[in-house]
């Protein structure tokens, strides 16, 4: 059974509301597959066969509790079921729906049906006894005990009284109202109530046969919650008198119930369920509380106080309500198949024919209860529009939910192997794939960063590397207080992992955690970032040649021959060691090299907006005037011509002189068997006329001269 714990009051679910939400169009499990289905199996029935095909309209117990009636479609039919026997007795079938019927013996033998066709069927044990008609459609309908008269009201000011014994109809009792919705006789002293559509209720006296009063509950209503919240003029929908006979409720089209007494005319609570769905049955019971329901919910609460004690939702809309005497057991014909029943501890025991429900509730209060949405799925409604199920918005099989739905965990399976057939083939090739890279984790691997994320997973090896050599650092002293405590496990991280918390390891695996950097809401957190990123897309990385030269040129410095002695430069032995020195680290890794970028063609190292005077000539070529570009090509053609852009880059326009015959290298020989090179731009973009006589950094050339040339 499935448990709700409404305001701190259990709820039992003793039909398995969660089997009707799968729709119709579904195939229905087969026989053989009931026996592997969980819910099938420990499923509770109640009564068997406690449905109709379609719809259950009216329900109400016999009096000597034995019996249960009740009518549905579709076809139009009336079960009664043995409660002994729990299960179905008969069923019988009509012409048309049912809307009202009266048990007129203590048992099912005798009954009486008010159907929607203007027609009144008495039935009797071998079936239908005698038919009748009423000149309007009927809409509510009540037996008078004492005089035997079966009083109809519907679409009219009259309400039409027919009389069992002497088999005739006798006079109407004329009203004001319109049309009477609603009416209910007084078990204590047999008063008659007839709510009509005006909102007025009418009180008349059994043996008068006239009318001794009315309350204006239309006007009450309007009063107490505003006529702002009103749509339309409150009508009288239900109306139930107390066994103690001075109290009363009445039910509107509006949603409100109001409680009077009998002395009094203003009302003593006024209910609000505030869905603005008429109320459809009202019901007093032995606990001290009133029960009233309306098309989708079920309120209990104090009649004299209005305070809530707990609420009840099915499904499905709500047709009608039993609540069997002195019992917290309800049985609701609702716009589903199956009778929906409820039991609440807390407002009685089990009755007679179904004492075990006791035992079962106090099994299930020791043991851990499941949740009312265990079997359901929430989707969003994109994923339910993925999964073309976006047209059952709106009806009973999704449940609104904040920013989503619910849906019936099988009906969400179905849907999902519709919508992507191949699913099962792409979870064989991940599990092949995650199986592959399991066995591939005792192999000697290159750590490498995730794929997904890699930019954050960077960030966070960084931290873990920055963190160990701060307690390195920190080792022999004292930690500095306030030092912010990282949050990489570096004992449990890993390359999938860097973070080492399990609970994050989805955020480099999982494509939906992914960081979209393009996005504006992650520039705008970003912003220093963002531009960095802007920036370096306008350069390109040079390529470096010759590697093979450099490292030629660092075994064996430039200007320096083999054959020349080793006393000539004897005192630079020293330095040279030095300086091979640091190019070496702790670890005996040779320091990184630096990277040469260099400006893409149409591109600014810096992007922002111009703000120059109009007098400032345009960077691009294209906004030149024909005139100014001849101008400038005559420039050019003349010798090096000096230009700044907008952005503030400098550019050196100019045209190499071709060699001459005579001419030898660049380098020419300053007499000590030493090539020098003349102090300008070298061929790479290199910084030149720096000391060494051709360092890569600082010299002129690609070699590190020895030398102390200028």
């Amino acid at each position: 059974m499935q448990v709700s714990n409404a305001n701190d009051v259990k709820i039992y679910s003793v039909t398995s509301a969660a089997r009707t939400a799968i729709p119709d169009w579904l195939a229905k499990k087969n026989a053989k597959s009931l026996k592997k289905d969980q819910e099938w199996r420990r499923r509770i029935e109640l009564i068997q066969d406690f449905e109709f095909p379609e719809a259950s309209l009216r329900i109400r117990p016999t009096r000597d509790g034995n019996y249960l009636m009740a009518t549905g479609v579709y076809q139009p039919q009336m079960r009664v079921y043995e409660l002994a026997e729990k299960s179905m007795k008969f069923d019988r079938h009509f012409d048309c729906e049912n809307v009202q019927f009266e048990i007129l013996s203590d048992d099912w033998t005798k009954t009486v049906l008010l159907q929607s066709d203007r027609t009144v069927e008495l039935h009797s044990q071998y079936g239908m006894h005698y038919q009748t008609r009423v000149p309007k459609f009927g809409r509510d309908l009540a037996y008078h005990y004492p005089t035997c008269d079966l009083m109809v009201g519907g679409a009219s000011n009259e309400v039409w009284r027919l009389n069992l014994e002497q088999g005739r109809f006798l006079n109407s009792l004329v009203t004001e109202s319109p049309a009477i919705n609603a009416m209910h006789i007084c078990p204590a002293h047999q008063l008659f109530g007839f709510g009509g559509q005006d909102g007025r209720l009418e009180f008349w006296h059994p043996r008068e046969r006239r009318r001794i009063g009315f309350l204006d509950v239309g006007a009450a209503v309007v009063a107490s919650v505003g006529a702002d919240a009103l749509e339309s003029l409150p009508e009288i929908t239900a109306i139930r008198f107390a066994n103690d006979g001075l109290t009363f409720a009445v039910g509107t089209s509006t949603g409100q119930v109001l409680t009077y007494d009998l002395r009094g005319s203003t009302p003593v609570v006024v209910k609000d369920h505030q869905y603005g769905f008429p109320i459809k049955s009202l019901e007093y019971h032995s606990s001290g509380n009133l029960v009233s329901a309306d098309t989708k919910i079920i309120k209990v609460w104090n009649k004299d106080d209005g305070k809530i004690f707990t609420s009840i939702e099915p499904p499905t809309d709500i047709n009608d309500v039993c609540v069997w005497p002195d019992s917290g057991l309800f049985m609701i014909a609702n716009e589903g198949p199956q009778v929906q029943t409820y039991y609440v501890p807390a407002l009685g025991t089990a009755p007679r024919w179904c004492n075990y429900l006791d035992n079962l509730t106090e099994e299930l209060e020791e043991s851990p209860n499941q949740t009312i949405y265990d079997d359901y799925k929430f989707v969003t409604r994109k994923e339910l529009t993925t999964l073309g199920l976006d047209h059952l918005i709106g009806t009973n099989v999704l449940k609104a939910y904040m920013h989503g739905f619910f849906v019936d965990l099988r009906l969400y399976e179905k849907a999902r192997a519709i919508a992507n057939p191949f699913e099962y083939e792409e979870y064989k090739k991940r599990m092949v794939a995650q199986r592959i890279e399991k066995q591939r984790g005792s192999r000697i691997s290159v750590k490498k960063l995730p794929k997904i994320n890699k930019s954050l997973a960077a960030k966070f090896a960084g931290e873990g590397g920055a963190d160990e050599g701060a307690s390195d650092s920190d080792e022999g002293g004292k930690k500095k207080k306030g030092k912010k405590k990282s949050m990489v496990d570096k004992a449990k991280a890993t390359t999938d992992n860097p973070l080492g918390d399990e609970r994050f390891a989805a955020l480099f695996k999982d494509e939906d955690f992914e960081v979209d950097e393009t996005s504006h809401e992650w520039k705008l957190h970003h912003p220093s970032e963002s531009r960095m990123a802007a920036a370096k897309r306008n350069f390109e990385k040079v390529e470096q040649e010759n590697e093979d030269e450099s490292d030629q040129s660092e075994s064996e410095p430039e200007g320096r021959g083999s054959d020349e002695s080793s006393d000539e430069f004897g005192g630079d032995s020293d330095n040279d060691d030095a300086i091979r020195f640091q190019n070496y680290n702790k670890k005996g890794k040779p320091k990184a090299k630096p990277s040469f970028y260099e400006l893409k063609d149409g591109h600014a190292a810096i992007q922002k907006s111009s703000t120059s005077s109009s007098s400032a000539a345009p960077s691009q070529p294209k906004k030149r005037s024909f005139e100014e570009r001849v101008k400038a090509q005559e420039g050019e053609s003349a010798g090096a011509t000096v230009s700044r852009t907008k952005a503030g880059n400098m550019s050196i326009t100019f045209k190499p002189r071709s060699r001459r015959d005579g001419d030898e290298d660049e380098g020419f020989d300053d007499g000590g068997g030493r090539k020098k090179r003349p102090m300008g731009f070298s061929g790479r973009g290199g910084r030149g006329g720096g000391r060494g006589g051709g360092g890569r950094g600082r010299g002129g050339g690609r070699g590190r001269g020895r030398g102390r040339g200028r």
